[in-house]
């Protein structure tokens, strides 16, 4: 049956429950900051492929928050403006806390929650009828990605698998310098070719299309005459590509 837990162990419920997931794993959280822990279990599951979804409900993000998050392919996430509830689950169990993931909450605050055993029979129906609403949550809430990538995405990730040396066969035409089409954050384009963002952001400097200041990616000369722009996104500046920087990349 479902077991309550104090705020020590609402934090070791909720790293074991991340580190033993298999098929789904779900952080739902109006406020969107981890710990360092948090931040250790969510490499762990990059490196195992483990897709992980994340549902945030406020705004103010700290922008180191949302880069190391964006950095990682498996991760994805998503907003919910009504969101205050907060759950932790995987395919087996299943948390319904009072407690953020920070060191904060772990540390200071008088936190209770509510472990749900999928396989326990007593369970079952309680862990259920929850993933109905989570389920409800996710397919309301908006995607977070800054632009849709373009189709011709697809084509190209075959070309990055290909050996040193082989002559890729795609085309895609140039655009002038008053290019109209489609432009796409790093992070969607990343995530639509199979690449790191680190592996992305290196092709891109060695385009020269950006250079490191002040330990943040910024346009050169050479990107913005290439029709890449700084735009204002919901959540912050990002720097936009056009979608001709494929071409050049391959």
């Amino acid at each position: 049956m479902a077991k309550y837990l104090r705020t020590s162990g609402i934090t070791a419920e909720v790293e074991g429950l991340i580190r033993e997931a298999r098929e789904r794993l779900y952080i739902i959280s109006p406020y969107l900051k981890l710990s360092d822990n948090i931040r250790e279990l969510l490499n762990d599951k990059e490196r195992e492929k483990q897709e992980v979804r994340i549902i945030f409900g406020k705004q103010e993000l700290n922008p180191t928050e949302m880069s190391f998050l964006q950095s990682l392919k498996y991760v994805r996430l998503y907003f919910s403006k009504n969101l205050h509830a907060k759950c932790y689950l995987n395919e087996k169990k299943m948390i319904i806390s009072s407690m953020n993931l920070y060191e904060f909450s772990q540390q200071h605050n008088r936190e209770m929650g509510i472990l749900i055993e999928r396989e326990n029979e007593a369970d079952r129906e309680v862990y259920e009828d929850a993933w109905k609403d989570v389920d409800s949550i996710l397919n309301n809430a908006t995607d977070f990605s800054y632009v849709e990538a373009p189709k011709e995405i697809d084509k190209v990730k075959s070309e990055l698998t290909k050996p040193v040396g082989s002559k890729p066969e795609i085309v895609i035409p140039l655009k002038t310098s008053s290019y109209d089409g489609k432009y796409f954050s790093a992070t969607s384009l990343s995530k639509e070719l199979g690449i790191s963002s680190k592996d992305l952001s290196y092709k891109i400097e060695k385009l020269k299309w950006i250079e490191k200041k002040n330990e943040e990616w910024a346009l050169t000369s050479l990107g913005k005459s290439k029709g890449a722009q700084i735009k204002k996104g919901q959540y912050g500046d990002y720097i936009a590509y056009p979608e001709t920087i494929i071409r050049e990349i391959i």
